[in-house]
């Protein structure tokens, strides 16, 4: 489980007044390091944190105020991080007003973009289920998450879909239905831009979705144990035609609703089980499952793509697999550095490099 010599591996971890933790110092192994403590000590805390200082985004959708430790008015977060050729140490400072500030080697990061394909993370977590069996919302945000792993600049073009398509909607709702020259001539041109974002963003959705496919399915056979057919496709009506077409097909529903209705933003990923809708009719341990196996699918994705393997988190994840899946799962892992928190001990015949136990407290030992 030895990580590719071009990654970067995380060393330690220093979080100040983050969540429940007022203080903890950890080190983490190259390999597999397993995070055991009882419910309530802050596991999936720390997640949390790592999550956030290679993206500015709780995995949770937290927003920044509910990250700081009840009363304190700021939370620090610091990784060390290391690979064969370089270092480099990333600290963040969490106000409870204004916007947080980043460094990278003691040099103010500006934007987020710039935080991105410095360290990458692949973090599974109990809530993944709902992108089994929650709205659309849930299965795009995953597919966003692999699109702009396989390169950063992917997130330019996510971004700029979510921002012009926020203008467009903004007009849609100004014009309480009337549409004039000066209206039409601006929604002329969103439609433009919004178009042009959009294509893009469906194809580098399209095309994650083609070369997923196999991997989940490989990656559900080592969490299951059996093989079962599933099947991922796109759903995007206007994606053949190309979304400008589309856009100039649903203009008189667009202004009589105020809203956008066709785009990439109404985007579903179909994921059918043994010719069932996995969201309706596969079992909640079938749709565990599942959602694991996408998170484990997206992972070799980015790793084959890029040739360098995100950090694994794989959050409480015991908690819902027998003792013979637990230790087929850790003993199968993808090469990299993997983080395991459970609750309880892993299961007899999971090995990791290291273990972090956490007392009631939330301090580490």
């Amino acid at each position: 489980m030895e990580p590719t010599p071009s990654a970067l591996v995380l060393e330690r971890l220093w979080l100040t007044d983050f969540r429940s933790h007022e203080s903890v110092d950890l080190e983490f192994a190259r390999g597999a390091t397993a995070l055991i403590g009882p419910n309530g000590s802050g596991k999936t805390n720390i997640v949390e944190a790592i999550g956030w200082l290679t993206t500015t985004k709780s995995f949770r959708g937290a927003p920044t105020d509910a990250l700081i430790r009840r009363g304190a008015d700021r939370a620090i977060a610091r990784a060390q991080l290391r690979s064969d050729q370089r270092e480099l140490l990333l600290e963040a400072e969490l106000p409870r007003t204004g916007r947080a500030r980043i460094q990278m080697n003691r040099q103010r990061v500006q934007r987020t973009r710039d935080l991105l394909g410095v360290m990458s993370v692949t973090v599974f977590a109990p809530d993944d289920l709902e992108m089994i069996k929650g709205s659309p919302g849930e299965r795009r945000s995953y597919l966003d998450q692999v699109v702009v792993g396989l390169h950063p600049r992917n997130e330019a073009v996510r971004a700029q879909v979510e921002k012009v398509l926020k203008q467009r909607n903004a007009l849609l709702k100004g014009v309480h239905g009337r549409l004039d020259s000066d209206a039409a001539f601006t929604l002329d041109v969103w439609d433009q831009k919004l178009a042009e974002a959009a294509d893009q963003l469906g194809a580098l959705r399209a095309d994650a979705i083609a070369r997923l496919s196999p991997l989940v399915a490989d990656a559900l056979h080592a969490v299951a144990g059996d093989r079962h057919d599933i099947g991922l496709s796109y759903v995007a009506p206007w994606h053949d035609g190309g979304l400008l077409s589309a856009l100039a097909a649903s203009r008189n529903d667009d202004v009589r609703r105020g809203v956008t209705t066709v785009g990439p933003h109404r985007d579903e990923l179909d994921i059918v089980l043994n010719d069932m809708p996995a969201r309706t009719h596969a079992s909640q341990g079938e749709q565990r499952s599942l959602a694991l196996a996408l998170r484990l699918a997206g992972h070799e994705l980015v790793r084959t793509t890029t040739g360098i393997a995100p950090l694994l988190v794989l959050d409480d994840v015991f908690s819902e697999l027998d003792d013979t899946r637990s230790a087929a799962l850790v003993n199968a892992l993808p090469d990299g550095q993997t983080l395991l928190t459970s609750a309880v001990d892993l299961p007899e015949g999971a090995v990791a490099d290291a273990t972090i136990r956490l007392s009631g407290d939330g301090s580490g030992r």
